[in-house]
């Protein structure tokens, strides 16, 4: 498996990627918002974009696709629940379900509710995974719930399946926000050194040469992975003087969720 991130310098910071099989030249296109560069990608690399899979219905992840598919014939993969709100939809998806790219690739659909009632992560079926996370889990944070979504799906979501994921898993989520992220990680948990030391060194970062974390790294940067550390315990204690002396992680992260809306 061969995986082409694409950094679309936009205002949302999205990640576009090209997963495609080594024997057979045919490529999967992840939300290809910028549909220009994924098929200058893909025709410089000598690859055929056969299939296009949206993470969820948001267009910013979907915007690419009447070009896409009008200049390969591409078809759309989605959630099965996404057809009222993704047009043109081919196959759609449940937990479980396997996407084949050429005859090397095998993609499994994770269920991943939480940003949107309707997001699927795809992992891959490699020695090393690949999670192809869409706005669910980011480098160092969390999706929002804004937009269609709820908190409370999205802590089951991270709780029952990501971080049920092997630590070696590589993380490719749907924007580079990882400055960001780390900056709250630190005002959450001012002790933690290892996301003191990433900010240092990615500050400023080149995109398109971005920094792929592992499910590993996420666990000692990511607060969303960290409902047990006493800082983090401590520190929501001053915005939430109720919280009880061992709150369960389903509190914390809601409350961690509560506090990044405003941040």
């Amino acid at each position: 498996m061969i995986v082409k991130q694409i950094w679309t310098a936009n205002a949302y910071r999205n990640f576009n990627y090209l997963v495609a099989c080594r024997e057979t030249g045919e490529a999967l296109a992840i939300d290809p918002l910028d549909h220009e560069k994924c098929l200058a990608a893909a025709k410089a690399e000598g690859w055929t974009i056969t299939q296009i899979l949206n993470t969820h219905e948001h267009r910013d992840h979907t915007g690419g696709n009447e070009a896409m598919v009008k200049a390969t014939g591409a078809k759309i993969l989605a959630h099965r629940n996404a057809r009222d709100k993704i047009g043109g939809i081919a196959r759609g998806l449940g937990a479980g379900d396997v996407v084949r790219v050429g005859k090397t690739v095998e993609l499994e659909a994770l269920d991943t509710p939480g940003h949107t009632m309707s997001h699927v992560c795809l992992l891959s079926h490699t020695e090393q995974p690949a999670l192809f996370c869409g706005d669910t889990l980011f480098n160092a944070g969390a999706g929002n719930c804004h937009n269609g979504g709820h908190p409370d799906e999205l802590y089951k979501t991270f709780s029952g399946q990501l971080a049920k994921l092997p630590d070696d898993t590589k993380i490719y989520p749907g924007h580079d926000y990882i400055e960001n992220n780390l900056r709250f990680t630190l005002d959450r948990e001012p002790d933690n050194a290892e996301a003191r030391a990433m900010l240092t060194r990615l500050g400023g970062q080149d995109s398109a040469k971005a920094f792929v974390t592992t499910l590993d790294v996420e666990r000692r940067i990511n607060t969303f992975f960290r409902l047990t550390s006493p800082t983090v315990i401590a520190r929501l204690r001053e915005a939430f003087p109720g919280l009880p002396d061992a709150p369960d992680e389903r509190t914390v992260f809601l409350k961690l969720r509560e506090i990044r809306n405003s941040w």
